[in-house]
C-alpha cells in the first residue's frame, strides 16, 4: 500500500487503546499519515502571490505544523501537515517591496473560511435558490463534458461563453487558448471599477494600451485627478512605498502632492492640497493648467509641439481653456489654477495621474487624454519622476468587458445564443446595474458551470460548481500590468496541501480539454507544466536553474533596460485624433434629482468581491471608522439644508431604484455630491456578507463611455430624503452601540 493511502486509527484522547476497544466509534477519528515532515514549532517561509486584486503583490507565507481536519479518499480525518499561519509582503518583490495592504493580510481567510465549497456541487433547487447536492469529481467533469461535446456535435462551439475576472497572466492565457482551440469566442473579462478608458487613452496617446507605472519616489510634484492610488486604485502597495520615498525618502527634498476630486479618498486625505472640481470637468482643469504653462512660457518652446497632436488647439495655446473659463466650468478659483500650474511647471520632475470617477463619466476618454497631454507637455513620459509602462508579455489584457452586450443579446433572442456558460471569479449579477438585467439574462442560459470557491449571486445561478483550490493550495501566478519599473512575472508553487476535495481550475480545464470526444490540442498536462513552458517566453531564457530560482523567490523580474517601453517620439507615436471637450451627460433630471451620486471602491471590499472575509468586515473605514454596515455620505451644507444628522436613516433614489442606509455627515465632500461605498448589499455571499447593508450599484443608470462601452458609474443623479432617526444599522469603530431590530445589539 502506498504510504499516502495508508491510514491508522487513533482516539481523540491519549487513552487510545482503551477507547478504541470500548465500541464507541463516535469517539474515534481517522488520523492520516503526514505527507510532509516538518520540525514542530519551527516556521518555514514560502513565496506566494496575493490574488485579491490585479496588483499581483508578492507575499511570503509563514507555514508551521498543525493538526488539520481533512478529507482523504472520501474519508474525514485528521492529518499533521504544514499550514499557512500568516501572510507578509515579499521584500524582494518589485511590486510589494515587503508591503502588504489590509486586504492582502485578510487573504489567508480565503483558505480557512467556514463557508468554502469543499467539493463539487450539482444544483437541485431553482436557480438562485442555493440548493445543491455533493457529487464526485468524475460525475461533475462528466456532466460538463457532455454539454461541451454536445456543442461540438452540433457544430455550435460558438455558443460557449466564458466569463471571468480580469486576471493578467498564465490563467488568462490558458483560458484564451482553450476557447480558441474549442472554437468559442474569447473570454469576457468583467470588473466593475474597470480601467479600459485609461488603457484606451494610453494606447492612443503613447502606444501602450495598459495602465501606467508611476515613479513617485523620484517626483517632486504630483497632481492626481480622482485616483485613489494609496487606497484602492491600480497598485496601492507599490504606490504607498514610492509615495513614502517621495515625501521623506530624500534628505532635503519633500515632494508636493495635489489631489483633485469631489469626494475625499484615502489618497486625498494625504494631500497637501485637496481641490474639489465639478464631476466630469477634470480634463478641462488639466488643459487649464496647460494653458497657463504655455501662456507664461514655463516650458521650452518645443514642448507644445511634442504634445500638440494629443488635444485640438494645443499648439495655439489652448485659448478655450483660459483660467477664467476653466474656473466657471470646474468651480476651481482662477488663482488656484494659476498657482498649481506654476508649481507643476517649476518643481520638476512632475507628473499628473488620472483614475477613478473622472474616467467613469461619459466624457472619460477626453479627460484621460487631456491629462496625458499635460504629462507630455511636462516631459514626464519615460523620464525619472514621471510615467513609465511596465513591459508586458504577449497575450495579456486581450479580453474586454462587454457583459452588458452579452446580456442584451441573450434577452433579445427567443432562445439564448449562449448554451453553455463558464464562470471564473466574476460576479456581474451583483456588480452591474439592475437596468442591464444580467440576472434575467443568465437565467435563460441552459447550462452554467462555475469554478468559484464560494456561493455568490452569480455562482448561485450555476447548475454545476467545480470549486477551485485556494491560492495557498495551488500554483499561483500573476503578470502585473503596472506597479514596477521592471518586467515582472510572479509564480509560486503551493505553500500547503489542499484541505478539501477541490481542484485547481487550470488543471480542470486541461483535463476537460483532453477528455473531450474531440480532444483539444493543448500541449500541457498540468497547469504548472504550462507555467514552466511559457516561462521562457517571458524571461527570454530556457533555463531550469532560472526557473527553480524564480520559484524560490516568488517570480522573475528583469531590468527595464532590457525590455523597456519605447519612448514618446520613437516607435510609440501619439495617434489620437483631435479631441474637443464635451460636457458630461448624467441620467436623471437635475430638478428632480439634484445630486450627483458617487459610488466608490470600499477600502475593505473594493468592488464587493471581498465582503465575505470577516477581517475585512471588521476593518474600520479609514475616513469614517464605519464597519460591518453601509452608509451614505453627504456634506455638512447639504445636511443642514435637508435637516439630516449623523446616523439618521436616509433614502437615496435614482430613476432606476432606491437604497436605504444611515447617513454620515462628511466634510470632505462637495455640496452637490452624495457618496456611498460599494461592497455591501449581497443577497448571497457567505454568512458574513449575506443580507448586510445595501448595494449602490443596483440603482445606477446604464450610462456608458461611448468609445469603450465602459460603464459610466459616476453619471447618475439622485435625490435624498430622511426616513427616520438612528436605528442602529450603522456600526462605528469604538462608537456607541445601538439596538438593531433586525440583527440585535452589536
Amino acid at each position: 500500500m502506498d504510504r499516502r493511502d495508508f491510514i491508522k486509527l487513533t482516539a481523540i484522547t491519549g487513552t487510545t487503546t482503551a477507547l478504541a476497544s470500548c465500541g464507541h466509534p463516535e469517539n474515534q477519528i481517522i488520523r492520516f499519515v503526514p505527507d510532509d515532515e516538518m520540525v514542530p514549532g519551527v516556521a518555514e517561509w514560502k513565496p506566494s502571490v496575493c490574488p485579491l486584486c490585479s496588483s499581483g503583490c508578492g507575499v511570503t507565507v509563514r507555514v508551521m505544523e498543525a493538526d488539520v481536519d481533512v478529507v482523504r479518499n472520501g474519508q474525514a480525518g485528521v492529518v499533521r501537515m504544514g499550514v499557512a499561519k500568516k501572510l507578509e509582503g515579499n521584500p524582494g518583490h518589485p511590486v510589494s517591496r515587503g508591503g502588504l495592504c489590509a486586504r492582502g493580510q485578510a487573504a489567508i481567510q480565503v483558505t480557512y473560511h467556514p463557508d468554502r465549497i469543499t467539493r463539487p456541487l450539482k444544483r437541485t433547487g431553482r436557480r438562485g435558490e442555493g440548493k445543491y447536492e455533493e457529487v464526485t469529481w468524475d460525475a461533475a467533469i462528466g456532466e460538463l463534458l457532455s454539454h461541451l461535446d454536445g456543442l461540438a456535435k452540433a457544430a455550435d462551439q460558438k455558443s460557449l461563453a466564458f466569463l471571468s475576472a480580469r486576471r493578467p497572466g498564465g490563467r488568462a492565457v490558458l483560458t484564451e487558448r482553450f476557447l480558441a482551440k474549442f472554437g468559442a469566442p474569447a473570454p469576457i473579462a468583467f470588473e466593475f471599477f474597470g480601467d479600459d478608458v485609461l488603457r484606451r487613452a494610453n494606447g492612443l496617446s503613447f502606444g501602450h494600451e495598459q495602465l501606467p507605472t508611476f515613479d513617485l519616489g523620484r517626483s517632486r510634484y504630483v497632481i492626481s485627478f480622482g485616483a485613489d492610488f494609496l487606497g484602492t486604485w491600480n497598485s496601492p502597495v507599490a504606490h504607498g512605498s514610492a509615495y513614502g520615498e517621495m515625501r521623506q525618502g530624500r534628505p532635503g527634498v519633500r515632494g508636493s502632492f495635489v489631489q483633485v476630486e469631489a469626494h475625499m479618498t484615502q489618497t486625498g486625505a494625504n494631500a497637501d492640497e485637496w481641490v474639489p472640481a465639478a464631476p466630469g470637468t477634470e480634463g478641462v482643469l488639466a488643459l487649464g493648467l496647460a494653458h497657463v504653462i504655455l501662456k507664461e512660457k514655463l516650458r521650452p518652446a518645443d514642448a507644445a509641439g511634442r504634445a500638440g497632436s494629443l488635444v485640438a488647439g494645443w499648439s495655439s495655446g489652448l485659448e478655450d481653456y483660459a483660467p477664467e473659463r476653466v474656473s466657471k466650468t470646474t468651480g476651481v478659483p482662477v488663482r488656484r489654477i494659476e498657482q498649481i500650474a506654476r508649481h507643476f511647471a517649476e518643481r520638476r520632475p512632475a507628473m499628473a495621474i488620472v483614475g477613478g470617477s473622472p474616467l467613469a463619466q461619459t466624457n472619460g476618454l477626453f479627460t484621460a487624454v487631456a491629462v496625458n497631454a499635460l504629462n507630455a507637455l511636462a516631459g514626464a513620459i519615460n523620464e525619472p519622476g514621471g510615467i513609465f509602462f511596465t513591459p508586458q508579455s504577449a497575450g495579456q489584457n486581450s479580453a474586454h468587458s462587454s457583459i452588458d452586450k452579452l446580456a442584451a443579446s441573450i434577452l433579445a433572442a427567443g432562445e439564448s445564443p449562449v448554451k453553455v456558460l463558464l464562470v471564473d471569479g466574476a460576479n456581474p449579477v451583483f456588480a452591474t446595474p439592475k437596468a442591464w438585467k444580467v440576472r434575467e439574462a443568465l437565467t435563460k442560459v441552459p447550462f452554467i458551470a462555475s469554478f468559484g470557491g464560494f456561493l455568490d449571486e452569480t455562482s448561485g445561478l450555476a447548475d454545476l460548481i467545480l470549486p477551485d483550490h485556494s491560492f495557498l493550495e495551488s500554483w499561483t501566478e500573476s503578470a502585473p500590468e503596472s506597479g514596477s519599473l521592471v518586467a515582472v512575472t510572479s509564480v509560486a508553487p503551493p505553500v500547503m496541501r489542499p484541505l478539501y476535495q477541490t481542484r485547481a481550475m487550470g488543471d480542470v480545464l486541461l483535463d476537460i480539454g483532453r477528455r473531450l470526444e474531440k480532444p483539444l490540442d493543448l500541449p500541457w498536462k498540468t497547469f504548472d507544466e504550462m507555467l514552466k513552458s511559457t516561462f521562457a517566453s517571458v524571461t527570454g531564457k530556457e533555463d531550469d536553474a532560472l526557473w527553480l530560482a524564480s520559484l524560490k523567490q516568488g517570480g522573475w523580474w528583469g531590468d527595464v533596460s532590457k525590455g523597456a517601453a519605447p519612448a514618446i517620439g520613437s516607435s510609440a507615436k501619439p495617434a489620437v485624433a483631435p479631441m474637443a471637450y464635451a460636457e458630461p451627460r448624467f441620467d436623471g433630471d437635475a430638478q428632480q434629482f439634484p445630486f450627483h451620486f458617487l459610488p466608490y471602491a470600499s477600502a475593505a471590499f473594493l468592488d464587493g468581491s471581498l465582503a465575505h472575509l470577516p477581517w475585512l468586515q471588521e476593518f474600520p473605514d479609514p475616513l469614517t471608522s464605519a464597519m460591518w454596515s453601509s452608509w451614505v455620505e453627504l456634506s455638512p451644507q447639504t445636511a443642514r439644508e435637508l435637516g439630516i444628522n449623523d446616523r439618521d436613516v436616509v433614502e437615496i433614489t435614482s430613476s432606476h431604484g432606491s437604497v436605504t442606509a444611515a447617513a454620515i455627515v462628511f466634510p470632505g465632500l462637495a455640496p452637490n455630491i452624495i457618496a456611498m461605498p460599494v461592497g455591501q448589499g449581497h443577497e448571497m455571499f457567505t454568512r458574513y456578507a449575506t443580507g448586510r447593508g445595501e448595494n449602490p450599484i443596483a440603482i445606477l443608470a446604464p450610462m456608458t463611455e461611448p468609445e469603450t462601452g465602459t460603464l459610466a458609474w459616476a453619471a447618475t443623479r439622485v435625490k435624498i430624503a430622511r426616513v427616520s432617526g438612528p436605528d442602529g444599522r450603522l456600526v462605528l469603530f469604538a462608537g456607541e452601540k445601538y439596538e438593531n431590530p433586525n440583527e440585535g445589539a452589536r
